[in-house]
Parts: structure tokens; C-alpha cells; sequence
């Protein structure tokens, strides 16, 4: 294991209205983070989930949501999440047994209805990919867990740090062409990143007086942070 899954960050142009978007989709708190950024933090103590960072940029978005969350319903279908902000783009269909919805600036993400035994809020943490099955088996190695192998999609379970029931890679055709708008942080076992770019990852950046952490991108090209250990004591 090179490092540990550590929270999400998303891109926005207007951070306090999408975190308090996500804070009302997730039943979490919305913090000010500084730099007009914003913290979507779990109410809970005990909650499974880590904060999501938003952050302001200047570019639009454009394009595909490329990675998303995938959420359970509390309830049989997704009229709290529409009368709390959301726009529906997509009804379940054939197969398809989810709702695709997005958020105020375009982001997609698909709720599920309600499931016996199944905690409400986000399970799943999915990625697009050229070739699930190597990506998978590439942030395996990376974070720990267990790869399970489907036909259109391959998965991570019990990845070091990871708050959520799994972390999917799903089939697309379509190359990754822009930054994604919604990215992940992991925290690193050693104080550099070599272990990672020696496995494979680019450095996109080094750290600076502003910015303490490394970006790198996996061998898809998708965007990820990576802090150093945490000092002890």
C-alpha cells in the first residue's frame, strides 16, 4: 500500500452555493474553508463519509462527468433530492433501475432507490475509464482492497481509507479530454511521492508555499492530490 483514500474535492464557480447544495443532498454541514472555498462536512460523528472540498476556479465546466457519486435514497424515489435543488436528466429504464440527476452546475450523479439493511447517502464513488479492469487494478495497488472483475465495470472494495461500499471503474468510449471537475486526495505512507510515480502515476505539480501537496495523474490522465504523512505528535 503506497498511500490512503482521503477525501474528495470538487470544482466550482460558485463554492458556497454547490456545498450547500451537496450539504443538503448528503444531510452534512457546509463550512467555510477559506478563499472563498467551502467544506461539505458529515453532521454525524460516526458517518462513514469524509468531507468534500469545493473549490473555486475560473474555467467552466465542459463536457462529461467523468467521475460522480452514486447515492442510496432513503426513500422509494429521488422527490426530496429535486425539491432540495437537483435537476432530473434521466428516469430508470430497462436496466437502469437509478435516476441520473445533476447538481446547480451541471455535475451528474445517480440515486437509487431505497434497499432494505442499506444506509441512505453515498456507496459508491464511480470513475469512467478506457480499461476498468487495469485502473482498477492500478489504484488496488496503490491504496490496498479487492478487485472484482464484471463484464462493463471493475471495482475496489476495502480500500485503505475509502468511506464508501466501493470504488468503480466503468467502461466509456469516449477519452478523457478536460480536468475532471471532481477529483480525489489520498494521504501518502512516504513523505514523497516516489513510490507512486515509480508505479506509474505523472507529476502534474509540486508542492508550494500555498499548496503543500503534490498532483499527479493516474495512468488514465485522471487528476489526484496527494499529501504528505501527517507528522506525529
Amino acid at each position: 500500500m503506497i498511500a490512503r483514500f482521503k477525501d474528495l474535492c470538487l470544482d466550482a464557480a460558485d463554492p458556497l452555493a454547490l456545498g450547500g447544495f451537496w450539504a443538503r443532498m448528503l444531510d452534512a454541514d457546509v463550512a467555510d474553508a477559506g478563499d472563498d472555498d467551502t467544506r461539505v462536512d458529515p453532521r454525524s460523528a460516526g458517518s462513514p463519509a469524509e468531507s468534500i472540498w469545493v473549490n473555486k476556479v475560473p474555467e467552466p465546466r465542459v463536457g462529461k462527468t467523468r467521475v460522480h457519486l452514486d447515492l442510496r435514497l432513503a426513500d422509494a424515489d429521488p422527490a426530496a433530492l429535486l425539491a432540495a435543488g437537483a435537476r432530473l436528466v434521466r428516469e430508470p429504464a430497462g436496466a437502469a433501475t437509478w435516476w441520473v440527476l445533476v447538481d446547480p452546475e451541471g455535475n451528474e450523479f445517480c440515486a437509487f432507490p431505497a434497499r432494505e439493511g442499506a444506509r441512505p447517502g453515498p456507496f459508491e464513488l464511480v470513475v469512467d475509464s478506457a480499461d476498468p479492469l487495469a485502473q482498477a487494478t492500478w489504484w488496488a495497488g496503490v491504496v490496498g482492497g479487492t478487485v472484482e472483475d464484471e463484464s462493463s465495470h471493475a471495482g475496489i472494495s476495502g480500500a485503505a481509507g475509502f468511506p464508501w461500499d466501493y470504488w468503480v471503474f466503468v467502461g466509456v468510449p469516449e477519452p478523457k479530454t478536460v480536468k475532471n471537475r471532481l477529483h480525489w486526495d489520498v494521504d501518502l505512507v512516504d513523505p514523497e511521492p516516489t513510490a507512486l510515480i515509480d508505479a506509474g502515476a505523472t507529476l502534474l505539480r509540486e508542492p508550494h508555499p500555498q499548496a503543500r501537496w503534490w498532483v499527479l495523474a493516474d495512468p488514465e490522465g485522471n487528476e489526484f492530490c496527494a499529501f504528505p504523512p501527517h507528522p506525529i505528535g
